[in-house]
C-alpha cells in the first residue's frame, strides 16, 4: 500500500515554489487544483527530482515541457538565449530546484520539522514513468493561462 502525503505539508512546498520562482524569473505563477497523480509523462518532459530526508522522507519533482524549461533557464541566466537544454541550462534549472527546496526546508524548520535535501537529479525524455511508494500529489502551476509546470509532492512523515 502506498504512503500518502499529509495535506498540511503541501503549503510549504507551494509557498516556496511560488516565491522563489517569482523572485528568480520575474514570472507570476498561479496555482491550479491539486490532484492525486501518477508519474507518467507521455510527451517530451524535463523533470528535476530532489530528495527529502529527515523528519519527512520522499521527493519533490518539478516537471515541465522543454520550451518552458528553456524559457526558465534563459530567465535565470539574465535573458541569455537558450536554444537547447545543455549543461549550462540544466545547471540553472537544478539551481532553481535547490533554491526552492532550500526555502521549503527553512519553512518547515519554522514549524519544528527538520528536513534536509539531496542534490537534484534531472531527466529529459518521452514516455517517462517513475514508480514510487508514495502517492504523489500534483499541483499544476500556470503562467498566462497556460499550464507551465507541475509540482509533484511525494513526502511522508515518519
Amino acid at each position: 500500500m502506498k504512503k500518502t502525503v499529509d495535506v498540511n505539508n503541501i503549503n510549504p512546498f507551494l509557498m516556496s515554489t511560488i516565491s522563489v520562482f517569482e523572485t528568480v524569473t520575474q514570472m507570476k505563477l498561479t496555482v491550479g487544483r491539486p490532484t492525486l497523480a501518477d508519474f507518467a509523462f507521455n510527451k517530451l518532459t524535463y523533470t528535476i527530482t530532489v530528495g527529502v530526508v529527515g523528519q519527512m522522507k520522499g521527493q519533490a519533482v518539478l516537471a515541465m515541457d522543454v520550451e518552458s524549461a528553456k524559457e526558465i533557464a534563459s530567465k535565470m541566466m539574465c535573458g541569455m538565449p537558450v536554444a537547447e537544454l545543455d549543461d549550462m541550462a540544466a545547471s540553472a534549472l537544478n539551481e532553481l530546484s535547490n533554491m526552492i527546496m532550500g526555502n521549503t526546508a527553512t519553512v518547515f524548520s519554522t514549524q519544528g520539522k527538520l528536513i534536509d535535501i539531496t542534490p537534484p537529479i534531472a531527466m529529459l525524455g518521452t514516455d517517462l514513468k517513475i514508480k514510487m511508494d508514495i502517492q504523489p500529489i500534483c499541483v499544476p502551476l500556470t503562467f498566462d493561462g497556460k499550464e507551465y509546470l507541475q509540482l509533484y509532492i511525494c513526502v511522508y512523515e515518519e
